[in-house]
């Protein structure tokens, strides 16, 4: 009772720490200024270069920011944000580059086939996370690049008539992006509605002609071309979920109220704001009078049959970002619950906490592989459950099995700020849970016990797309990503205008309707 006792003061110490950093004006500003602006319409090149330019601006930036390195310690060392800095991490300048500017950011593919039950089928990830094995580095990248694609092609402009949407239509999404090198076509995009009322994880149009008030573009399904399903050994599907922006919101909007997923499973709960955004319908919406629930499994069960009446080995993989991770998991449940024998891996990054432990254990039994990618610094995947959590396990032989207690699920593959020598160490709440960030902590990862890979290749100034991440000294402007002039074009008059989208791009539910059809009779 004692040992409980204290645990319950921790927790409490915890949460009154974190509700002290939430409700923070300083960094709930910081956070917002991180994306206000990259955010109200990002269209990405396919390639990224390195800025050469010093931003004027970024010393008046960081004595604004003074206010978060201040904090007293002892609230990042309740929260377990792990911001003390190793000796003398900053005695010895940059390291050199691993590569030139003009050599490319990717390399050569291997074919993995050989490590098919590895990587996609059944077999377990443990022998390869640590050291983390080149081919699944790869594999974890390759995957948090198709979340990253949910935020890259999302309409955040809320003057937009179609913000909430797909900046571009499902057959050149992926090739607008860079992302077509990867092998993959998308055979469906994925709309989503809460009746739950949540309103910074939907965003919502100004427009008086608004092409939808209720629904937001949330995902997509992909499926790998023969090529790729040659290298990884599978014809894989993909189903990558958006996730939310600002961490700094979470504590508010995350209910923390546990609820059945479903009838049939009823000892089985889950966050109801994640299963609100993942099973809400309505008949007076265009695109949501089916669920994204409902969306996504007919498409996955359509792939699944044809593939494996052509005697293909099919996987499922599911990955996410941030809430995106949390859609993921309810996604694999859902899809291990419905199709046997189908080989299901979810890879999330900075992801929640979802359900309770029968949640968890209901997984397990049903062999879907989860990897949780978390950066030890990020808040996010802390919640929900900051007071009650799998921490509470070693105290089950007194209370027994806790059903209202959050628990995460999975194998974890823990990341450090604080490994990486192009990062700043200082507190900042967004750029900790930044997508990019985590990418770059992935390319650069060997093993728990060793230092930054020195020949990682993937762009470090991708890292400052949407944050203010990278030290000072690589001259690389926090928020790049922008859109040219907000978006407005010089029409042949002369005005200043917002351009016309593709016709192809218009989000139109009757259009995929149609196309999907079509493609299932060529199928």
């Amino acid at each position: 009772q004692s040992k409980a006792a204290a645990l319950i003061l921790s927790c409490s110490a915890q949460q009154a720490a974190f509700m002290a950093l939430s409700s923070s004006s300083a960094i709930r500003h910081h956070s917002f200024s991180l994306f206000a602006t990259t955010h109200s319409s990002l269209v990405p090149p396919a390639s990224h270069r390195t800025a050469s330019s010093i931003v004027e601006a970024a010393p008046l930036r960081e004595r604004r920011a003074s206010p978060l390195i201040n904090i007293p310690a002892t609230l990042s060392s309740l929260l377990h944000l792990h911001l003390e800095r190793k000796p003398d991490d900053r005695s010895v300048g940059l390291p050199p580059p691993a590569v030139g500017r003009n050599n490319p950011t990717v390399s050569p593919k291997e074919d993995i086939a050989s490590l098919f039950p590895e990587i996609h089928g059944y077999a377990d990830w443990s022998p390869l996370l640590n050291p983390l094995h080149p081919w699944l580095r790869r594999e974890i990248i390759k995957y948090g690049e198709f979340a990253q694609a949910t935020y890259d092609a999302f309409d955040f402009n809320p003057l937009s008539e179609f913000c909430g949407s797909c900046l571009y239509g499902r057959h050149r999404l992926l090739d607008k992006l860079g992302l077509a090198r990867n092998g993959y076509r998308v055979s469906k995009n994925v709309y989503a509605m809460s009746h739950v009322e949540l309103p910074r994880w939907l965003e919502r149009s100004l427009h008086a002609d608004a092409w939808c008030t209720e629904s937001n573009w949330m995902g997509y399904v992909a499926v790998s071309d023969d090529a790729e399903s040659r290298r990884i050994g599978c014809r894989d599907i993909v189903v990558a979920w958006r996730g939310t922006i600002a961490p700094t919101e979470w504590f508010e909007d995350v209910q923390g109220k546990l609820v059945p997923f479903g009838d049939a499973h009823a000892n089985v709960k889950v966050e109801h704001g994640f299963l609100g955004v993942y099973t809400s319908k309505s008949d007076r919406t265009r695109y949501n009078k089916t669920s994204a629930s409902e969306q996504v499994m007919e498409e996955i069960k359509r792939l699944v049959s044809h593939y494996r009446q052509r005697g293909e080995e099919v996987s499922l993989t599911i990955t996410g970002h941030s809430l995106g991770g949390a859609l993921a998991l309810l996604n694999a449940y859902e899809s291990a619950a419905t199709i046997p024998d189908l080989p299901i891996s979810v890879i999330s990054f900075g992801g929640p906490r979802v359900g309770n432990v029968a949640f968890g254990e209901k997984l397990k039994e049903m062999n879907v592989k989860v990897l949780r990618v978390v950066v030890k610094q990020d808040m996010v995947p802390k919640m929900p459950g900051i007071l009650f959590n799998e921490g509470l396990k070693r105290f089950e032989h007194v209370t027994g099995t806790l059903e209202w207690v959050y628990t995460h699920v999975g194998l974890e593959l823990g990341l450090d700020v604080r490994s990486s020598p192009y990062l700043k160490h200082g507190l900042d709440v967004a750029g900790f849970h930044n997508l990019e960030t985590y990418l770059h902590l992935v390319d650069g990862f060997l093993s728990s016990d060793k230092e930054f890979r020195g020949n990682a290749r993937r762009d470090v100034a991708l890292v400052n797309k949407a944050s203010g991440m990278l030290r000072d000294e690589l001259h690389i402007p926090p928020c790049w990503a922008q859109m040219a002039n907000k978006g407005m074009v010089c029409n042949a008059y002369g005005r200043w205008v917002k351009p016309a989208r593709e016709p192809e791009d218009i989000p139109s539910p009757y259009r995929e309707e149609a196309q999907l059809g079509f493609c299932a009779s060529r199928m």
